[in-house]
């Protein structure tokens, strides 16, 4: 099956899931998106696993910007082997709200051998979405037992908390309590 027609059933199945409620909500909290289905995660979840992990596929995915679902099924069919140093910072930088910053962490990045180097890279951005980003990241390595924190890393958490705007400040105190 071709990658248009297979976003075009996926579509389908995100408006079989729709749910008015959930995209009125984020619609009036600023959700990014042109099109909401309102689709749960699990939801996307459940569409996700019915199809092939393919790196293509999942590029066709993350490039419908304008598709809160679309965007959120993305990492989840990237093969993680096969998902680049260069494609992942491009990902990052390209994050349009913390939803898709914590789907994009949690389904993907962390998963990465290099996820370590990937925050430290992101942490020399200045954009709230990519520092939220990166500290999301680290909450997800921290977590899983695949980075140890360091005295350093409290210290930065710390100082990022004095300034941090609203979104990342419960991000930052999970980091900080895990340390």
């Amino acid at each position: 099956m071709e990658i248009e027609e297979i976003l075009k059933n996926t579509r389908k199945a995100f408006f079989a899931y729709r749910n008015g409620i959930i995209a009125d909500t984020l619609r009036r909290n600023g959700d990014p998106h042109k099109s909401i289905m309102g689709c749960q995660l699990t939801d996307v979840a459940v569409i996700a696993q019915q199809l092939e992990n393919n790196a293509q596929l999942a590029e066709a995915f993350w490039n419908q910007h304008s598709s809160r679902e679309c965007r959120m099924i993305a990492p989840m069919l990237y093969p993680v082997a096969a998902f680049g140093q260069d494609t992942a910072l491009a990902w990052c930088l390209d994050v349009e709200s913390c939803e898709i910053a914590d789907i994009l962490c949690h389904r993907l990045l962390r998963k990465l051998d290099y996820a370590q180097a990937l925050v430290k890279q992101l942490l020399g951005y200045e954009a709230q979405l990519t520092r939220y980003t990166a500290f999301r990241l680290l909450l997800n390595i921290i977590i899983t037992g695949t980075y140890k924190p360091s005295d350093n890393l409290r210290a930065i958490a710390e100082h990022e908390l004095t300034t941090a705007q609203g979104y990342l400040r419960p991000v930052l105190n999970s980091i900080l309590e895990e340390i």
